[in-house]
């Protein structure tokens, strides 16, 4: 990546020399500019939320600022591209969307999220920290900046404008008003589960801003639920990709024996499953990982993995992190274990399964969703 102070070179994580996307966009580079062309003062504390892949800190890394994010995988590439450009550890802070953040905020530069709900829960976080003197700049693709996204920044923060667009890219300035009677948090939100979906139904599930459908049942998981495999005997059971945790909360309810390992690369995940375990006072043993799928996780130690695989990575669509999932459960997997997969019908997972597997049972099906088998032999 071309920046105003030089060349960067950047890898998203895990590092795959297959991979065209790139671990930076047109907003990153747009926003850099206009940090150095307007000669934007970066000092004192300066907090960057939501870098996708560590571009904008790696970048600003003689501000020491502050990283935020909710993506492991993010922080880890940032941990690598700040590695690769020579930066000292301990240059770049790197918090998490559940840490304490900074006290005091001077320089806010925010890479906008996929998720609205993230962004207003991160933005509330953040406000107390915000001064009058704060500058504060978002960034992000047209695509991604709609109505609602500045009303955000114009309700928790103060007055919004946005700029020109530059190669489909825009910037947010925001002008804090610390007058400003900023809403309450509705984050995290819980819910109680329809009727109808076996273990958990009418039990309370728990959402942290960001996690995917925060505020319902979606769909494919519903039709997972009702077509979850028959555990017993204490088996381990990962929920890969666990989202709210009510994949393995139905694991754990139906067989309190089972041993069951909650695994997701987003930190607000992983703290939604925790809490949606414990809201249904589940007897059993469970663990909470976040991290990139079952790496780490010994081979050959698990003996059912769950699965729902998401189909992009941020804006892009990819089956890139459906592989990672699918070989690191064969790996995880114990010899008669099973890996069971819901799916869209036109993503053809049933393919790579057999691929990898050499085997791939149909389950279940409806007209949009299947729900896949494939045992370790």
């Amino acid at each position: 990546m071309t920046t105003p102070w030089g060349e960067l070179a950047l890898a998203r994580f895990p590092e795959d020399p297959r991979d065209r996307l790139r671990a930076w966009d047109a907003s990153d580079e747009y926003l850099l500019r206009h940090l150095a062309e307007q000669e934007v003062p970066l000092s004192g504390t300066v907090v960057v939320l939501g870098d996708r892949w560590g571009a904008l800190v790696t970048a600003l890394a003689r501000h020491t600022p502050v990283q935020i994010t909710d993506s492991y995988l993010a922080q880890e590439a940032t941990r690598a591209n700040l590695a690769r450009g020579g930066v000292e550890p301990g240059t770049v802070s790197l918090l998490t969307t559940r840490d304490a953040p900074p006290e005091r905020i001077d320089v806010l530069l925010v890479r906008v999220p996929k998720s609205l709900a993230l962004l207003e829960d991160q933005l509330l976080r953040l406000a107390p920290a915000v001064h009058e003197g704060t500058v504060v700049v978002g960034t992000g693709m047209v695509k991604e900046i709609h109505t609602s996204t500045l009303d955000l920044f114009e309700r928790i923060l103060g007055p919004t404008r946005t700029s020109l667009a530059v190669r489909k890219a825009r910037l947010i300035f925001c002008t804090p008003d610390p007058a400003l009677e900023r809403p309450a948090n509705p984050w995290p939100y819980s819910y109680t589960l329809p009727e109808g979906i076996g273990q958990v139904s009418g039990r309370p599930v728990v959402n942290h801003a960001g996690v995917f459908c925060a505020d319902r049942l979606d769909i494919g998981t519903r039709f997972f639920l009702a077509h979850l495999p028959r555990t017993g005997g204490g088996r381990r059971v990962a929920d890969l990709g666990c989202g709210n945790g009510v994949v393995g909360t139905a694991v754990a309810l139906a067989d309190p024996a089972a041993e069951v390992l909650f695994v997701d690369e987003s930190f607000q995940a992983v703290a939604s499953a925790e809490a949606t375990y414990k809201a249904n006072g589940v007897p059993g043993h469970a663990e909470f990982r976040v991290g990139d799928g079952l790496a780490g996780v010994p081979s050959g130690s698990v003996d059912l993995v769950l699965n729902n695989p998401p189909f992009h990575s941020h804006q892009a669509t990819t089956d890139a992190t459906a592989w990672r999932m699918f070989s690191g459960a064969r790996r995880a997997l114990r010899p008669g274990g099973e890996l069971w997969v819901i799916g869209n019908r036109h993503l053809g997972y049933h393919v790579k399964l057999k691929r990898l597997f050499g085997n791939s049972e149909l389950v279940a099906s409806d007209p949009k969703f299947v729900v896949l088998k494939a045992v370790k032999r």
